[in-house]
């Protein structure tokens, strides 16, 4: 009995000291969906470059500066739960400042490539700076990718980036002033909806798309074992400075033909073929199939070990597959070495060098016309 009391007198204090003990740990506060301003760095004359960070319900996040509008990262699921970044960037601002193979900026005016850097519209010749063996690329030497955007965020359970720049009347050669405005949004279901929006004062060609390098094994391997289906049934041959010749042809008994899941590296250095050897890989337009102006299905990238399963829907008549071919070891976030086909790109846009082509698909806007394209990237895992 003298034990029992005893006991129960030591549960009793006991009881008492852990009320007292002082407030319990608050568990962790799930995120919830929105956007975040932050600084990301600042210019040499002291202007201020800004990190936005979209997080949904769902736990992905994409972070947005709007410097160029570069994609510094986005993080995905992976067939077992977990998130891992799965876009190629830079550690710093600085080194964006430094420049970049193209890491995930907003390319304009004109993206991909036009001819002898120069068109002619409504009979006037219009010489571009020329920044690629001649040609021009990527809108040239000092792009939208190297512009300050004025940013507005949209708070929300689907938070959205509005992303605006005016482009002068004249820059890198081009005709008229213009303005652009690009928003991302980060929606419920993991996806990232990229839309493009541009109005001229005067006739003038533009062919927004965005240049991220997409690596779904969350930076562990190269994308040689990706499984790449292209909803297109032809392609455009270049020359041997990758403009497109102006011919469509088909993709069936080819190393370009994705109409079916394919392993990316099964033909990818097939140099018995001239395109291949041409590209250094792929580096090419595919002609997708269905309806333009309208949302469709245009291709879809599976890394099987992760199972994280890219889906990409576009406006668009065509798409630029780019293997990174060209990546030399460039030092990037987490002190990863981007080398070699380390990442793979999904431009879609209008045809390169389609100023230059009367055959294909117009990149011609004009006064009180306005510029429209949609591109989404959905993310999923299996």
């Amino acid at each position: 009995m003298k034990f029992f009391v005893s006991a129960l007198f030591i549960n009793l204090v006991l009881g008492l000291l852990n009320s007292y003990a002082g407030p319990k740990p608050t568990p962790p506060i799930k995120k919830m969906a929105g956007i975040e301003k932050s600084l990301f760095g600042k210019f040499p004359d002291g202007r201020d470059a800004d990190l936005f960070t979209l997080r949904n319900a769902a736990g992905m996040t994409v972070k947005i500066t709007n410097y160029g509008g570069y994609i510094v990262s986005m993080t995905a699921p992976d067939k077992s739960g977990n998130f891992e970044d799965i876009i190629l960037g830079m550690p710093t601002f600085a080194d964006y400042l430094k420049g970049t193979p193209s890491l995930g900026p907003i390319i304009g005016r004109f993206g991909n490539r036009i001819g002898g850097a120069k068109f002619t519209l409504d009979g006037k010749e219009y010489v571009l700076a020329a920044n690629n063996r001649g040609n021009q690329i990527h809108g040239g030497r000092v792009g939208f990718d190297k512009k300050l955007w004025n940013a507005t965020p949209v708070d929300g359970d689907q938070p959205m980036l509005k992303l605006t720049y005016t482009s002068p009347d004249g820059e890198e050669g081009y005709p008229g002033t213009l303005s652009v405005q690009v928003a991302y949004t980060l929606q419920k279901d993991n996806s990232l909806r990229i839309t493009y929006q541009a109005v001229s004062d005067k006739p003038t060609v533009i062919n927004l798309t965005n240049h991220a390098y997409f690596n779904l094994s969350g930076m562990k391997r190269d994308v040689l074992g990706y499984e790449l289906m292209i909803k297109a049934n032809s392609f455009l041959p270049t020359d041997a400075s990758q403009i497109p010749t102006g011919a469509i042809e088909p993709v069936k008994g080819t190393p370009f033909d994705f109409t079916k899941p394919t392993v990316v590296g099964a033909r990818i250095n097939d140099t018995t073929n001239i395109q291949i050897k041409y590209g250094s890989g792929y580096d090419h337009c595919w002609v997708l199939d269905g309806p333009t102006n309208k949302l469709r299905l245009g291709a879809t990238v599976h890394d099987p070990e992760s199972g994280r399963l890219m889906t990409m829907y576009t406006t668009e008549p065509g798409v630029q597959v780019y293997t990174a071919n060209h990546l030399n070891g460039l030092k990037g976030k987490e002190g990863v070495a981007y080398t070699k086909r380390f990442g793979i790109c999904l431009e879609t846009q209008h045809f390169p060098d389609s100023p230059n082509k009367p055959n294909f698909p117009s990149t011609v806007l004009r006064p009180g016309e306005t510029y429209r394209s949609i591109t989404v990237y959905h993310f999923s895992a299996k």
